[in-house]
């Protein structure tokens, strides 16, 4: 078939339309959330509060959460936390980790150490953690940090280890 021709599928559903006397050729209303979205409102919405979600914004805006990230990206906005996490290293850092990780490996000629390996991380866990770090911001902006917890809160020391 050429580029411009009708799929097999396409063809076999208008057969059927107009086999059962449907001649209509413009589409059916469709139902379902538009793909549209008011930037102007989209962009009032990340102003007032950069923390909010994706879903949380679909919610304001009567749009998947899909279209709700597609609109932010599109208008050059990324999700970062508003401390300073190096999100670019410099070639200074990343030599440096390319020599830590070659000197681990030749240090030890064979690698059956990595099978006896445990590694294992902690964090303490609030019950009630309703704010969020992560913000929308444009290409070079900074954004605010977040205040740090009370320490007397309710929370649980969450431990994971594994080998």
């Amino acid at each position: 078939m050429g580029t411009n021709a009708l799929s097999i599928r396409t063809t076999q559903r208008w057969f059927n339309q107009f086999n059962n006397g449907n001649f209509e050729l413009d589409d059916l209303p469709h139902t379902g959330r538009p793909l549209e979205v008011d930037i102007n409102r989209l962009k009032e919405l990340i102003e007032d509060d950069p923390r909010l979600t994706t879903r949380c914004l679909a919610e304001h805006l009567g749009c998947s959460h899909v279209t709700v990230a597609t609109h932010l990206h599109e208008l050059g906005k990324t999700c970062k936390y508003g401390v300073w996490i190096p999100h670019d290293l410099s070639p200074h850092q990343l030599q440096h980790r390319v020599d830590a990780c070659m000197e681990l490996m030749t240090s030890h000629g064979n690698y059956r150490w990595l099978h006896n390996l445990i590694t294992g991380d902690e964090k303490w866990v609030l019950y009630v953690n309703h704010t969020r770090k992560r913000q929308w911001l444009a290409a070079g902006q900074k954004g605010v940090a977040t205040p740090k917890h009370d320490s007397n809160q309710k929370k649980i020391m969450l431990s994971v280890w594994w080998g």
